[in-house]
């Protein structure tokens, strides 16, 4: 006995019809059929009476019906249990937001993260793309803030907004003037990296159209972890970085500060969880708190070109 079978004799009993009640079920006439005269075989009894038109159920299959419409009614209230468990906005959630973002996001959406979710607990963790990705797959963290797609088979993934690159010029810059940056080879020689990110630096390359995992040769190289420290060098006369928009957000009348000719590079920002991870109300409040703390900028809809990381040359052969 199954709980289909249950629902094709529900079925059959309002509609009294074999015909109508397979229409119902979105199932072939012989298909219910077969199964309602399988449950009938097993109970060892009749539960319709054929030979009536309109049909009708026997005395004994009657009793059958009233039981199955209270077990089905239970599964019901089963599926109603699990749903309002998996969506309770409340309880423990360790958050990793990926280092190119975390300082400057999470300042701007924290209070309006507290106002959607007042009974989540959250503890917030950064880390590199690398390290989300191992994390969520070990269950370290249970949400990642981070650039998408990942690429990764095993994680699931959820869009929250795009932001858009800029360019960080030094005070020598012979575009420093011009009202918009376009990339040109004697920058790529003085674009500065950061080590160790991998998904970021494997942006900047898409963006600068290098496929070459080659290592950029200069007379003084740095080995730079901040885009803060980044941004402090370039203003001190050496190289060039491409940095997220929300990185210079408080600095927009700096002349260091370019925006790229359309269409602008940006990156896909969103969660991604594992494939474990069921609190799909919780992702859709918190996306809503992102959503309304964001700068106007950034929800307008300008032409864009999307830059992908996870199919770059470099991201590869760097892990």
């Amino acid at each position: 006995m199954t709980i289909q079978q249950l629902r094709y004799i529900l079925a059959l009993d309002r509609e009294r019809h074999f015909a109508k009640a397979a229409q119902v079920c979105l199932v072939s006439q012989p298909a219910l059929t077969i199964q309602v005269k399988k449950m009938e075989e097993e109970i060892g009894f009749l539960i319709f009476d054929r030979s009536k038109v309109p049909l009708k159920p026997t005395p004994s299959g009657e009793e059958i019906i009233k039981r199955a419409k209270i077990v089905l009614q239970e599964i019901e209230g089963i599926k109603d249990f699990v749903v309002d468990t998996k969506n309770k906005l409340q309880g423990k959630i360790t958050l990793g937001v990926v280092s190119t973002l975390s300082p400057y996001l999470i300042p701007l959406v924290i209070e309006n993260l507290i106002k959607k979710t007042p009974k989540i607990e959250y503890l917030i963790k950064e880390y590199s793309t690398v390290e989300l990705m191992e994390n969520l797959e070990n269950g370290e963290i249970d949400i990642a803030l981070m650039s998408t797609p990942t690429g990764n088979k095993k994680l699931k993934e959820f869009p929250v907004f795009s932001e858009p690159f800029v360019a960080y010029l030094n005070p020598d810059h012979t575009k420093i003037d011009e009202p918009y940056y376009e990339i040109s080879k004697s920058d790529i020689s003085n674009l500065l990296l950061l080590e160790n990110e991998y998904c970021y630096n494997a942006q900047l390359l898409n963006i600068c159209n290098i496929r070459s995992t080659k290592p950029i040769r200069r007379k003084v190289n740095f080995e730079i972890t901040s885009i803060e420290t980044l941004k402090n060098i370039i203003r001190g006369s050496a190289g060039i970085a491409i940095i997220p928009e929300l990185s210079v957000i408080h600095q927009k009348k700096e002349k260091f500060v370019k925006q790229f000719k359309s269409p602008i590079p940006v990156r896909e920002v969103g969660f991604v969880v594992s494939k474990r991870f069921n609190k799909k109300l919780l992702l859709e409040k918190m996306s809503e708190a992102i959503w309304d703390s964001l700068p106007d900028k950034l929800k307008s809809n300008k032409e864009f070109r999307k830059v992908r990381w996870d199919d770059s040359p470099y991201f590869r052969k760097a892990l």
